[in-house]
């Protein structure tokens, strides 16, 4: 394991374990801000789910109320005539066979693909290459369908993915710590919530078992929710 910054280490023991209310953690974590630049605030989730049964997996997306402070890179498969609309919304790339080929040629420079259900044969071919990225388009987080340019517009203005990992843990960025402690916990909460309503019915025990929140380059603060 790298080790970590001396800065880390004494911004370490300014946290201790114990889990905090959600307003008492969002000014734990501002109050550990000691970098130059705005960092994001992550929320990390560990939940009581088995990742090898499918019908447990958490994945999707969700519009926090106030957004995450930071635009991203969208591309959009679809029908030619839709890609005037695609773009107009805020998509860096649009099109079908040329930019499936740009993508195989080796361009990755963007965050999210959205594509529409009749061209998902041809986005198909980039399985191999967007899959390992976490950036092949799926029904299951509204990167596929038939409304493109309004997918492309929530998802460049900072629309959030999550996906459970082989550990059972999710995790989200949910603003910058320049934001207000109000929006702020406004934005974790609105993530933690909607989390909470996907507990599938075949999961036992408990659901969330652990909560934390961290910027960027500071230690984490656990936060007191169940």
């Amino acid at each position: 394991m790298a080790e970590r910054s001396k800065r880390y280490r004494s911004e370490s023991g300014k946290v201790d374990k114990t889990p905090l209310g959600l307003p008492e953690a969002v000014k734990k974590i501002k109050s550990l801000a000691s970098t130059k630049f705005d960092q994001s605030v992550e929320c990390v989730m560990h939940l009581g789910i088995d990742p090898k049964q499918a019908d447990q997996m958490i994945r999707g997306a969700i519009s926090l109320p106030n957004g995450i402070g930071k635009a991203r890179k969208v591309i959009a498969f679809c029908e030619d005539g839709d890609i005037e609309a695609a773009k107009a919304a805020g998509a860096i790339e649009a099109g079908n066979d040329e930019l499936v080929q740009k993508i195989q040629d080796g361009w990755m420079d963007f965050d999210v693909a959205i594509a529409a259900p009749k061209v998902m044969g041809k986005a198909g071919k980039l399985g191999r290459i967007l899959g390992p990225q976490g950036k092949m388009p799926s029904p299951k987080n509204g990167t596929v369908t038939p409304n493109v340019a309004e997918a492309v517009k929530e998802f460049a203005a900072g629309k959030v993915e999550y996906r459970n990992d082989s550990g059972g843990n999710i995790h989200a960025v949910v603003g910058k710590l320049s934001f207000n402690e109000d929006k702020l916990a406004e934005n974790i909460e609105a993530f933690l919530t909607h989390i909470k309503r996907l507990k599938p019915t075949s999961a036992k025990g408990t659901y969330i078992k652990k909560v934390c929140i961290s910027a960027t380059m500071s230690p984490a603060v656990v936060l007191d929710y169940a």
